[in-house]
Protein backbone atom coordinates (compact mmCIF):
# COMPACT_ATOMS: atom_id res chain seq x y z
CA UNK A 1 0.00 0.00 0.00
CA UNK A 2 0.88 3.40 -0.73
CA UNK A 3 0.67 6.34 1.41
CA UNK A 4 -0.42 9.78 0.09
CA UNK A 5 2.55 12.52 -0.16
CA UNK A 6 2.32 15.34 2.86
CA UNK A 7 1.85 18.78 1.63
CA UNK A 8 5.09 21.27 2.07
CA UNK A 9 4.05 22.85 5.00
CA UNK A 10 4.06 26.46 5.09
CA UNK A 11 5.35 28.78 8.26
CA UNK A 12 2.86 31.80 10.19
CA UNK A 13 4.41 33.81 7.73
CA UNK A 14 2.55 31.91 4.39
CA UNK A 15 6.88 31.18 3.58
CA UNK A 16 7.11 27.58 1.94
CA UNK A 17 9.96 25.42 3.16
CA UNK A 18 12.61 26.56 1.53
CA UNK A 19 12.34 30.21 2.92
CA UNK A 20 15.17 30.04 5.59
CA UNK A 21 17.60 27.96 2.72
CA UNK A 22 16.99 31.07 0.45
CA UNK A 23 17.69 33.66 2.89
CA UNK A 24 21.00 32.27 4.01
CA UNK A 25 22.31 31.48 0.51
CA UNK A 26 21.86 35.20 -0.57
CA UNK A 27 22.84 36.34 3.18
CA UNK A 28 26.55 34.25 2.36
CA UNK A 29 26.60 34.68 -1.63
CA UNK A 30 26.30 38.43 -0.18
CA UNK A 31 29.09 38.45 2.21
CA UNK A 32 31.38 36.17 0.32
CA UNK A 33 31.26 39.01 -2.41
CA UNK A 34 31.66 41.65 -0.38
CA UNK A 35 34.84 40.00 1.19
CA UNK A 36 36.02 39.14 -3.07
CA UNK A 37 35.35 42.72 -3.54
CA UNK A 38 37.45 43.42 -0.79
CA UNK A 39 40.59 41.10 -1.57
CA UNK A 40 40.58 42.13 -5.32
CA UNK A 41 41.14 45.43 -4.58
CA UNK A 42 43.69 44.93 -1.87
CA UNK A 43 45.52 42.80 -4.93
CA UNK A 44 44.82 45.27 -7.27
CA UNK A 45 46.91 48.15 -5.14
CA UNK A 46 49.63 45.34 -4.62
CA UNK A 47 50.31 44.95 -8.32
CA UNK A 48 49.86 48.72 -9.28
CA UNK A 49 52.18 49.86 -6.62
CA UNK A 50 55.64 50.47 -8.86
CA UNK A 51 58.94 52.18 -7.32
CA UNK A 52 60.04 54.97 -8.90
CA UNK A 53 63.53 54.35 -8.81
CA UNK A 54 66.29 52.40 -6.43
CA UNK A 55 65.56 55.00 -3.79
CA UNK A 56 62.11 54.11 -3.44
CA UNK A 57 62.12 50.91 -0.81
CA UNK A 58 58.87 52.60 0.50
CA UNK A 59 56.73 51.77 -2.17
CA UNK A 60 58.08 47.72 -2.26
CA UNK A 61 56.86 47.39 1.22
CA UNK A 62 53.44 48.89 1.05
CA UNK A 63 53.44 46.65 -2.01
CA UNK A 64 54.21 43.84 -0.33
CA UNK A 65 52.23 44.88 2.97
CA UNK A 66 49.25 44.49 0.54
CA UNK A 67 49.36 41.73 -1.28
CA UNK A 68 49.98 39.85 2.30
CA UNK A 69 46.83 41.63 3.32
CA UNK A 70 44.77 40.57 0.15
CA UNK A 71 46.76 36.59 1.02
CA UNK A 72 45.07 37.19 4.47
CA UNK A 73 41.64 38.18 3.14
CA UNK A 74 41.64 35.39 0.72
CA UNK A 75 42.37 33.17 3.50
CA UNK A 76 39.69 34.34 5.63
CA UNK A 77 36.67 34.15 2.80
CA UNK A 78 38.12 31.00 1.93
CA UNK A 79 37.27 29.33 5.46
CA UNK A 80 34.15 31.59 5.61
CA UNK A 81 33.22 29.26 1.95
CA UNK A 82 33.83 26.26 3.36
CA UNK A 83 31.77 26.54 6.59
CA UNK A 84 28.82 28.26 3.99
CA UNK A 85 29.65 25.17 1.45
CA UNK A 86 29.16 22.94 4.89
CA UNK A 87 26.21 23.73 5.88
CA UNK A 88 24.73 23.54 1.90
CA UNK A 89 23.98 27.26 1.68
CA UNK A 90 26.54 27.49 -1.33
CA UNK A 91 28.02 25.53 -4.08
CA UNK A 92 31.36 24.29 -4.49
CA UNK A 93 32.18 26.60 -7.00
CA UNK A 94 32.37 29.37 -4.10
CA UNK A 95 36.33 27.80 -3.60
CA UNK A 96 37.45 29.14 -6.90
CA UNK A 97 37.15 32.86 -6.02
CA UNK A 98 39.51 32.68 -2.43
CA UNK A 99 41.39 30.35 -4.58
CA UNK A 100 42.17 32.66 -7.31
CA UNK A 101 42.91 35.78 -5.49
CA UNK A 102 44.75 33.55 -2.84
CA UNK A 103 47.41 32.92 -6.14
CA UNK A 104 47.47 36.12 -7.05
CA UNK A 105 49.09 37.26 -4.22
CA UNK A 106 51.19 34.89 -3.35
CA UNK A 107 52.65 35.24 -7.18
CA UNK A 108 52.97 38.77 -5.93
CA UNK A 109 54.60 38.48 -2.97
CA UNK A 110 57.25 36.29 -4.61
CA UNK A 111 58.00 35.90 -8.10
CA UNK A 112 56.23 39.24 -9.25
CA UNK A 113 57.28 41.07 -6.32
CA UNK A 114 58.35 45.01 -7.05
CA UNK A 115 62.68 45.07 -7.37
CA UNK A 116 64.79 48.05 -6.83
Amino acid sequence: MTSAARPPTRDSAGRGPGAPRLFGTVVCAALLTLGHVWTTYVTFVAYMAEPVGPWDSETVAHSGFAAGLALASSLVTALLTLVFVKAEWLRRWWYAPPALLAIAALLRLTVLAPEL
